[in-house]
């Protein structure tokens, strides 16, 4: 069964009556299926979700990025990459099973897959917490990262939660701290990360995971600081002014692109990703391949300090000043002995070489 949404009626009553025609088994018993109107039915409801969803508001993207039947992590972990290998747990406390991880190829290319999983149904949606993630949870892709920066393997991560778990016991066992260190965690990774937010990119929950080299955004995602519900629930004390809160928000794909704190759209069907879910498999694969492959010839230092300005550069470029040059004003000072060190680093090989050979002089000078 179908769901749908509030302002989706017209499409829900087009769409019972095209199944009723498509049926030939009617009440009155067995009768001929009318093409005709079928097709006419058809293009009737293809201009319906056209006219809806290219003038969608950001509260009812809000409701899309939420729909029941949006495709989650798992189906795309499933359909996207092959030899998964599920790992668990955080070597501290437990497993969280609000978030999916685990190397897998893509293409052939080795990748950690992380992704944030809300569940298909009411017992699958207890049984992930609705997506929301627990301190184990976050410590588990800590510990999961750090790997595959070790062995410099390319991070994948699919964004979808409405915030991390504010419960109790999360409080006690760190939440806070565990979310800041994943923040710390993917910054100081020196492999290509890219984020993907496919629903909800709910606060800290989602920017723990959304730390990336790149972050790309369904069209009908969205991505805030917070829910529309709780933003008007503090400014106004009214949370049925939710289209107020997600207006002033700019949590919508297209906005946040333009302040750029994403990269992409990665484009949806008319009427969501839902309604088209192989369609939607193969934007999400031509993307993480064309962002691999930007990717792939930079150095390792390149890669950090490419993911660092990119988010020291958020704001900038609209504000008081007209311009700026980010490798200037925006990188941190370094001592001589820091510069020694990375160029060390950087030519390590030849300093090394160098190094032999005026060893070997020395001895045969002194010999």
């Amino acid at each position: 069964m179908k769901n749908y949404l509030n302002f989706e009626n017209d499409i829900k009553d087009l769409e019972l009556e095209l199944d009723k025609l498509k049926d030939p088994y009617n009440k009155e018993g067995l009768s001929e299926v009318d093409t005709k109107r079928i097709s006419e039915i058809q293009s009737e409801i293809d201009g319906k979700l056209s006219e809806v969803y290219s003038n969608l508001d950001p509260w009812q993207k809000t409701q899309v990025a939420r729909h029941e039947d949006r495709p989650k992590s798992k189906f795309f972990i499933e359909n996207l990459f092959e030899e998964f290998i599920l790992l668990a747990g955080d070597r501290f406390y437990g497993e969280d099973k609000s978030v999916l991880t685990g190397f897998a190829k893509f293409n052939q290319t080795s990748v950690l897959v992380i992704g944030q999983e809300k569940g298909e149904d009411l017992n699958t949606r207890i049984e992930r917490n609705f997506g929301m993630m627990r301190p184990e949870g976050y410590r588990k892709t800590i510990r999961l990262m750090k790997l595959a920066d070790k062995f410099n393997i390319p991070i994948v991560l699919f964004i979808d939660t409405p915030g991390a778990y504010p419960g109790v016991g999360a409080e006690e066992r760190g939440q806070a701290e565990a979310i800041a260190k994943s923040i710390e965690c993917c910054m100081e990774l020196k492999v290509p990360t890219i984020s993907i937010i496919i629903g909800e990119g709910g606060s800290g929950g989602a920017i723990a995971l959304a730390s990336s080299n790149k972050v790309l955004m369904f069209e009908n995602a969205i991505y805030s600081v917070i829910s529309p519900e709780g933003c008007a629930s503090i400014l106004w004390r009214d949370p049925k002014k939710t289209l107020e809160a997600a207006k002033a928000m700019k949590l919508s794909s297209k906005d946040l692109l333009g302040l750029g704190v994403i990269d992409e759209i990665i484009s949806e069907p008319i009427g969501g990703a839902h309604r088209d879910r192989d369609l939607c498999l193969n934007n999400v694969r031509e993307s993480i391949q064309k962002n691999l492959d930007e990717m792939v010839s930079m150095s390792r230092d390149e890669i950090f300090y490419h993911r660092k300005n990119k988010f020291l550069s958020i704001g900038r470029s609209k504000g008081f000043s007209s311009s700026f040059e980010v490798d200037k004003n925006l990188t941190m000072k370094e001592s001589l002995l820091q510069k020694i060190i990375l160029k060390f680093q950087k030519f390590k090989l030849q300093a090394i070489a160098v190094f032999l050979l005026l060893i070997a002089g020395l001895i045969y000078y002194f010999l």
